[in-house]
């Protein structure tokens, strides 16, 4: 690590700053150039403290940057993490408030819930299905408090993913009964689609992204619990909505998600 802890505790209060009142920050990257992985991590759960601290509770976990092009045109070779907090949770059909976000854009994703713990190192696929207790559409609403939406990936790990709010619903499905490869996507905003895809767009099968994050919390002697909450990442790109959009998510065989935004 580069930074003191009076360093990541600053970092962590202006970000989750931002994030509680709606407003944007120049990327923490630009007074810290030096600042490494760890770092970035570490601002993370220092956010996750200040809102356990608070009283929020963790519902959930998140992977972001899921593509094998991306990654490699972002020079890493893993994906990042997030966690979701209670009050990102928005009701199938609900509507956000958007006065409170900043820039908000959706992902249509395949979630997990788990039934069994997951921990590396050495998770796998297989190792995935076995605990995955059910997999339901999601649609993340992600939401960077960076400036006009660029950042680099330490500030956008620091900045917990950019995790705003989630949406899940439609119907839960047996990952047995289920090639979460093939499983087709379309993204609908305000009646229209907008954006299509297949669940291999994520690391070639959904599911080696929670192997991915299992490992990560291996390595730092965690691991994901029983009745956990995943979304597995963006199948389509992020798509940009505004006060007065309507957005549907329909996913083969787990029917339709929607949200509206005031």
């Amino acid at each position: 690590m580069k930074l003191d802890r009076e360093i990541i505790e600053r970092l962590a209060a202006r970000l989750e700053g931002c994030e509680l009142e709606a407003r944007d920050t120049t990327k923490i990257t630009d007074d810290h150039p030096d600042m490494d992985w760890d770092d970035a991590y570490a601002i993370q759960d220092e956010i996750k403290r200040r809102k356990l601290a608070r009283g929020a509770r963790i519902v959930g976990l998140k992977a972001g940057l899921t593509s094998h092009a991306k990654m490699k045109q972002m020079g890493v070779d893993t994906p990042v993490f997030g966690f979701l907090a209670d009050y990102f949770a928005v009701p199938d059909g609900g509507e956000v408030d958007s006065a409170k976000l900043i820039h908000p854009k959706v992902e249509p994703e395949i979630a997990f819930v788990t039934k069994a713990p997951l921990r590396g190192p050495g998770c796998h696929i297989g190792a995935v299905l076995a605990a995955t207790d059910f997999v339901i559409p999601a649609i993340e609403i992600i939401d960077s408090r960076y400036r006009d939406f660029k950042f680099d990936l330490k500030s956008v790990v620091a900045d917990n993913c950019s995790s705003s709010r989630f949406v899940v619903g439609g119907r839960m499905g047996d990952v047995a009964a289920l090639d979460l490869r093939t499983l087709g996507v379309v993204l609908e905003k305000n009646g229209e689609p907008v954006a299509f895809g297949a669940g291999a767009a994520v690391l070639g099968h959904p599911a080696a992204a929670i192997a991915m994050l299992a490992n990560m919390l291996g390595e730092k002697g965690e691991e994901i619990p029983a009745g956990t909450l995943i979304l597995s990442g963006g199948i389509t790109e992020a798509v940009a909505v505004q006060p007065g959009d309507a957005v549907t998510l329909r996913v083969q065989d787990l029917g339709s998600v929607s949200v509206r935004f005031a």
